[in-house]
C-alpha cells in the first residue's frame, strides 16, 4: 500500500499505468511547433457544433473515448471517470460524462485538472478500489474568453502578460498492467495568494503556487531538480516560467536545463501571436499525454515531473474585486527500470 512521505507526498507502490492516452486540439494549436505530437487536430473552433461550448464537450467525449479504445478496452470496464474543465458547473465535462456509461466524479482545479485528476485516480487506484480509471480534462479558448473575460465579438486588445487559452482535451486510462509509463509519487498542493488582481496575468498569479509545491515535493522525496529528465509546468507561460524558476532559485533549486513550461511550448508566441504563450486545462493535458508522454514510450525521458497549476478565480470573484489565488499538484511519472 501507499505511503506518506513528507508534508504532502504520497508514495504509490501499486504504480498504476498510463495505459492508454488519446488527444485532440484545434487548429491554432495544430499550427503549433508541438503538433506531430497531437492524436487529432480538429478543422474548425466549432467542430460541427453550435456553439463553443458544445464543442469542448465534443472534444472531451473524443478523448475520453479514444482512450479507452487505444488501452483496448470497453467503457464498461471502466470503474470511474475523473475530469474537469473550466465552464460553469463543470459543463463540458457533465455533458461528456452524460453520453459515457461510466461512473463520473467531477473535478474542479482549474487548469491543475490533468494532474488532479491523474493523481485522485491514481490513489483510488492504490487502494485497490478500481481496475481502470480515466483521468481527463479539457478547455477551449473561445468558451473560455466570454466565460472569463470579453465576448469575442467585442475585439478587445490582450495586453502581453495574456494567454492563450488552449482549445484541447486530454484524456489518460490508468490501468494495473503492462509495459507504460506509471505514477510513482504525488504531491498535493496548497492554495497560495499572493495578491495578483490582473486576469491577464495568470501565469505570475499561479507561479507561487508552483514554487510552493515544487519545493515541497523535493523536500518530501529527498530529490532535486537533476534527478529528473524534465519537470513540466502546466501553463505559467512564458513570463510565470521565469518568475518561477527565479523565485525556485531563492531555494536553492537550479531549475535550468531540466525545466519546461507546456504553455510556452505549445505555441510558438511571437509567429502566432499568443503574447505569454498557452494556457488552460487542455493544456498540460495535450501536452502530457502528446509530448510528455510519447516521448517517455520512446525512451527518451525517464523520469518527469508534471506539475498542473491552477487560477482558481470565478467570473464573480473577478467583479467583486478579489485576488486570484493559485493551486499546482506534482506527479512524478516513470518509465523503465522495474
Amino acid at each position: 500500500m501507499g505511503r506518506r512521505i513528507g508534508l504532502q507526498t504520497v508514495e504509490i507502490e501499486s504504480k498504476p499505468r498510463i495505459i492508454g492516452t488519446y488527444n485532440i486540439v484545434g487548429p491554432k494549436e495544430g499550427q503549433g511547433p508541438l503538433k506531430e505530437y497531437f492524436d487529432e487536430i480538429i478543422k474548425d473552433d466549432l467542430n460541427g457544433t453550435e456553439s463553443f461550448e458544445k464543442a469542448e464537450t465534443s472534444l472531451l467525449y473524443t478523448a475520453i473515448s479514444e482512450s479507452i479504445k487505444k488501452a483496448k478496452l470497453k467503457e464498461v470496464d471502466i470503474n470511474y471517470l475523473l475530469a474537469g474543465d473550466l465552464l460553469n458547473q463543470l459543463s463540458s465535462s457533465c455533458f461528456a460524462a452524460r453520453d459515457l456509461d461510466i461512473p463520473f466524479i467531477g473535478l474542479y482545479g482549474a487548469c491543475s485538472t490533468m494532474a488532479e485528476s491523474l493523481s485522485i485516480g491514481s490513489m483510488i487506484m492504490e487502494g485497490g478500489l478500481a481496475n481502470y480509471v480515466v483521468a481527463a480534462t479539457s478547455s477551449h479558448f473561445s468558451s473560455a474568453e466570454r466565460q472569463f473575460r470579453l465576448p469575442l465579438e467585442m475585439g478587445s486588445q490582450r495586453p502581453p502578460t495574456s494567454q492563450w487559452t488552449v482549445t484541447g482535451a486530454g484524456s489518460m486510462v490508468l490501468g494495473k498492467k503492462g509495459k507504460f509509463p506509471y505514477v510513482t509519487h504525488i504531491t498535493t498542493g496548497k492554495v497560495k495568494d499572493y495578491g495578483i488582481i490582473d486576469v491577464n496575468n495568470m501565469g505570475v498569479a499561479m507561479a507561487p503556487a508552483a514554487v510552493d509545491t515544487i519545493k515541497q515535493h523535493f523536500m518530501d522525496t529527498n530529490r532535486k531538480p537533476s534527478d529528473y529528465d524534465l519537470i513540466a509546468t502546466g501553463d505559467l507561460g512564458i513570463i510565470g516560467k521565469e518568475f518561477t524558476e527565479k523565485l525556485l532559485l531563492e531555494y536553492k533549486y537550479d531549475m535550468r536545463g531540466h525545466y519546461i513550461d507546456c504553455g510556452e511550448i505549445i505555441f510558438d508566441a511571437s509567429r502566432q501571436g499568443t503574447n505569454a504563450g498557452g494556457s488552460g486545462c487542455g493544456c498540460s493535458a495535450v501536452v502530457a499525454t502528446g509530448y510528455l508522454l510519447k516521448n517517455m514510450l520512446k525512451g527518451k525521458f525517464k523520469r518527469i515531473l508534471l506539475v498542473s497549476t491552477g487560477a482558481l478565480l470565478s467570473s464573480t470573484s473577478t467583479l467583486q474585486g478579489e485576488t486570484i489565488p493559485g493551486i499546482a499538484h506534482a506527479v512524478s511519472i516513470e518509465f523503465g527500470g522495474e
